[in-house]
């Protein structure tokens, strides 16, 4: 499943044939879509407010966030918590912003010149659910059907949800007032001393992507965004691996590329109708740097379904095996082995084999181990 971002024109409007036009880097094409990377102080300021609300999906940002909120003051943050539908389990598009500044106080003034209807509908697909546009034929400021579907959806999520609906359809002004303010409080609170120390690694990631965009092309600098985010063999679509199919064009606006440290492992993309597309990656860090592809952990969830290799997995946890070894210990014939040992090395979880006369398998443990602490435990009982 992908989202596809089209950021290519008409062919008849090209100066030259595709070939030449995908070798040259971006900012030589004669097209209007050039892809842009920059930091964003809003976006990354989203990125903490995420890992404050889901803690557990940032684990080396665990103790930043229970000194965060072991100082904040109770007012900020009872306001962080009914508000947290902003960025909890998405993020408001308005967060993500296309025209990245220098400053927060700059984003949030973009924001503010948000129109009315605009702003809450975004906030209402993310706080009322996960489809992206619940109410693309009506908006709930002034249709009686989209409203009622709004705060149903928001009723069903919780008291918090329900009441932050309710007063952003009534009063919309005063709850952007307040949503800002927060924000604000957020920098003198947490923000600036942590944007402090980020903001140099941002620079950096800037310049590599910058640098590879500007000499080695579009591919090249999506390559080094993440192995999830590439360039389509016609160089007219950008490809991102979401949990999705989506589509979306960036003709005549561009695709916006944002780096982020609090982000990861998250990959964020902003691609609802009426909205410039944007990409929120995570700066690499030491370690598994890349996150393999949806296809690689479909195949290996496949693998593993079946009893006979989970049974494989277990001996093999405890050393390498040769086939007849294996087949032994479970009372099956060579061949199924050998099926079933084809099926688990091409999901990437044997190591490769040892040279010798006879061949031992091995887990591949580091792969087993990124899918997750369960799976291990259940194979190393």
């Amino acid at each position: 499943m992908t989202l596809r971002i089209d950021i290519g024109g008409p062919r008849s409007e090209r100066s030259q044939s595709e070939r030449s036009q995908r070798e040259r880097p971006l900012s030589e094409r004669p097209s209007a879509e050039p892809l842009r990377f920059a930091a964003s102080p809003l976006a990354e300021l989203t990125a903490m407010l995420h890992v404050l609300a889901e803690p557990g999906h940032h684990p080396r940002h665990a103790d930043w966030a229970g000194e965060v909120w072991a100082g904040l003051r109770p007012e900020l943050a009872e306001r962080l918590r009914e508000a947290e539908f902003l960025w909890r389990s998405s993020q408001a598009d308005f967060l993500i912003p296309a025209g990245p500044r220098p400053t927060l106080a700059e984003e949030l003034d973009d924001v503010d010149r948000i129109d009315d209807e605009t702003y809450v509908t975004a906030a209402l697909v993310t706080t009322c659910g996960g489809n992206r546009v619940p109410f693309a034929a009506a908006s709930p400021l002034t249709d009686a059907g989209a409203r009622e579907r709004a705060l149903d959806l928001a009723q069903a999520r919780g008291a918090r949800q329900e009441h932050f609906a309710e007063r952003l359809l009534a009063d919309p002004a005063a709850v952007r007032a307040r949503v800002r303010h927060t924000l604000e409080q957020c920098a003198d609170a947490f923000f600036d001393a942590a944007w402090a120390g980020v903001a140099v690694e941002l620079a950096t990631d800037l310049r590599l992507k910058n640098d590879l965009l500007k000499h080695h092309g579009v591919a090249a600098a999506l390559a080094a965004v993440s192995s999830a985010v590439t360039l389509a063999p016609d160089g007219d679509c950008i490809v991102v691996d979401k949990l999705q199919d989506k589509a979306t064009t960036a003709r005549g606006r561009g695709v916006t590329f944002i780096p982020s440290v609090f982000g990861r492992p998250h990959l964020l993309a902003v691609h609802a109708p009426g909205w410039q597309p944007v990409i929120q990656y995570p700066v690499a860090e030491p370690g598994p740097a890349e996150p393999v592809s949806l296809e690689t952990v479909t195949l290996r969830l496949e693998a593993l379904a079946h009893p006979v290799r989970l049974r494989l997995l277990r001996t093999l946890a405890r050393g390498p095996h040769t086939t007849g070894e294996l087949a032994h210990v479970w009372e099956l014939s060579p061949p199924e082995v050998s099926r079933h040992l084809a099926v688990l090395r091409r999901a990437g979880l044997l190591a490769p084999r040892q040279p010798g006369r006879y061949a031992r398998h091995t887990l591949n443990l580091p792969d087993v181990t990124s899918l997750g602490t369960d799976l291990l435990a259940a194979v190393l009982r």
